[in-house]
């Protein structure tokens, strides 16, 4: 089971209120939400390995040389020296430190890359797995890696994670008419203003997927705009051949990295924390309660 730890400490921040706070009254909605969404994922799943995929770098700047637009609506200030400062509401930047420490007390494996974002880490990760993989996140994008054939879903919460969209090639194409690779062509033709991704101008969900139908993938699609006997209107040849460098380049930043350098880790889902002394420091300054004494349970039922 892999966590885009970052998509789900933020549904925790926004789905538990602030008054859940340490007994020196920081805010730590976060820290218990997540560590109660953990608590259920293991109780209803029983994932053998765990993972806590996580953003080094939220905006590689390989991806920004590619496509300047890429999540810019999301900076809150630019740095020469490292990744860019995202935009986070006041009380949850404080708290995401606090996540690491109890998962490294915990013991369960956080894994980042400096230079890449957690779904190049969850790409990379499901690119290796041998087994079934559950990829756990409210970000679409990860849609791309479902594949039946590799026992690959994506479990998308729709209300905290005791209700989860099981998201398989069935439901991919369903809903969009594709299979998880072609989710990423479709995200690339019709754009993803939530991550600043322009498309292709005059290119729609709608008009994607039925190009995506009839030529295959993206490669078909630009094929069929060099082909004169291709059945593109008129209008749909002239937009893609005006978009040809952004389509040229745009599956690099699309596209989770399947390749993506690790540092050595254990993914084993703990039966028992690794650093009990200081785990037990963590629970009494930040007030961890309940939420941590579910997780605990749950591990070592």
């Amino acid at each position: 089971m892999l966590l885009d730890t970052a998509s789900l400490y933020f549904r925790a921040y926004f789905g538990v209120p602030d008054s859940v706070r340490a007994p020196d009254g920081t805010p730590v909605n976060a820290v218990r939400g997540l560590l109660d969404f953990i608590a259920r994922l293991v109780q209803d799943h029983r994932p053998d390995d765990l993972v806590a995929c996580w953003d080094n770098d939220w905006r590689p700047h390989w991806r920004v040389e590619l496509i300047p637009s890429y999540k810019a609506h999301r900076v809150a200030e630019e740095t020469d020296t490292g990744p860019d400062e995202e935009e986070t509401p006041d009380t949850l930047a404080p708290q995401v430190p606090v996540i690491a420490e109890v998962l490294r007390a915990l013991g369960i494996a956080r894994v980042g890359a400096d230079g890449y974002e957690a779904d190049d880490v969850i790409g990379t990760l499901t690119a290796r797995a041998t087994g079934p993989v559950d990829i756990v996140t409210g970000d679409r994008d990860l849609f791309q890696l479902v594949d039946d054939a590799r026992r690959r879903r994506v479990l998308y919460p729709l209300k905290g994670v005791g209700t989860l969209q099981i998201t398989d090639e069935a439901w991919l194409r369903g809903k969009y008419g594709v299979d998880g690779p072609g989710y990423a062509d479709l995200a690339l033709l019709r754009g993803d203003p939530s991550d600043g991704l322009p498309g292709v101008p005059g290119i729609g969900e709608k008009t994607a997927v039925k190009l995506l139908d009839a030529y295959g993938d993206l490669a078909g699609i630009m094929a069929a705009v060099a082909d004169p006997a291709s059945r593109l209107t008129p209008a749909q040849r002239r937009r893609l051949a005006e978009a040809r460098e952004y389509v040229a380049i745009a599956p690099k930043v699309v596209r989770v990295a399947p390749d993506v350098p690790l540092p050595p880790f254990d993914p084993a889902l703990p039966s028992e924390p690794r650093d009990p002394a200081a785990l037990e420091e963590l629970a009494e300054r930040w007030g961890l309660g309940g939420s941590l004494q579910r997780l605990l349970a749950v591990l070592n039922p």
